[in-house]
């Protein structure tokens, strides 16, 4: 909200400009879905929970057509028992239909593995992530790059004149532990979906890496802790990725690394491509 109204122009803790806005492009905020035949290949509820075990398979998958669908229409399985029911929500089949929010669906089946190169307007773009308001805020290059002072009070405005049309976007984010945050200015240095993830017990815990015979490779997916996206920076180990608990982003500390919700994370590369500067404060 506080992102919408510096874009626009407004005082950054109204609610009435935005509400407006949301319900002239939202005016229905749910919608029926119906599970689609593909959830099948992404579904097994046999996927374990021990380390070792994962490492052994080829994707990190869904566990449930619930949890399929709960993050297909982002949100999570405990909001769509909500409005579905429980009985409903975790008897669904293929072909079922389910009562879900009116939002644009994240279609993991048309993820290919990408790796994405430099592009010349993307690579200048300017990346804020604030880890004390737990948001990532997207710009199209440093100069207007601004961070309001918010000491100044709810009611307090850009301090660009008019609305700050250089801020593009903003996704909420879950950075990592304190002891573990890289603050300054790096850059990207690579963008990949489906990466693969090294397992290190050392390294989530102390921030040291350990050899390569004590690490365990997780193979890529949904459930994968890196989610469905890395977007690797200039200092080494650390990103911005996707998650396997995105009812966690915004609520939880990570490692070290900043995680977004898979359907904001497939995004990335819209928005920003290898070479532009992310910054963390």
């Amino acid at each position: 909200m506080r992102s919408w109204n510096e874009a626009n122009g407004y005082p950054l803790a109204d609610w009435t400009a935005v509400n407006t806005a949301a319900r002239k492009a939202v005016p229905n905020p749910l919608a029926t879905a119906i599970v689609p035949k593909v959830a099948k290949s992404w579904v097994d509820g046999s996927l374990p929970t021990s380390k070792a075990l994962q490492a052994k398979r080829k994707r990190m998958t869904y566990r449930s057509i619930a949890e399929f669908m709960a993050e297909r229409y982002h949100t999570d399985v405990e909001y769509l028992i909500l409005l579905n029911g429980k009985k409903k929500v975790y008897s669904l089949k293929l072909q079922d239909t389910l009562v879900v929010p009116n939002v644009k669906p994240f279609t993991i089946e048309t993820l290919t593995g990408a790796i994405y190169k430099l592009d010349e307007a993307l690579s200048q773009r300017h990346v804020v992530v604030d880890t004390k308001k737990n948001q990532a805020r997207f710009y199209e290059a440093a100069p207007v790059a601004l961070i309001i002072d918010e000491s100044e009070g709810e009611d307090a405005k850009p301090k660009a004149k008019g609305p700050n049309r250089g801020l593009i976007a903003s996704f909420p984010i879950t950075p990592g532990q304190p002891k573990f945050i890289h603050y300054g200015k790096w850059a990207v240095r690579n963008t990949v979906e489906f990466p693969s993830w090294r397992y290190d017990k050392s390294l989530l815990k102390t921030g040291k890496r350990s050899a390569d015979s004590q690490t365990l490779e997780i193979p890529p997916g949904p459930n994968s802790p890196v989610g469905v996206l890395w977007c690797g920076l200039t200092k080494s180990g650390i990103g911005l990725h996707g998650t396997s608990d995105p009812e966690t982003i915004g609520r939880a500390r990570s490692a070290g690394c900043i995680r977004l919700a898979n359907w904001d994370a497939v995004r990335l590369p819209t928005l920003i491509r290898p070479g532009t500067t992310v910054e963390i404060r």
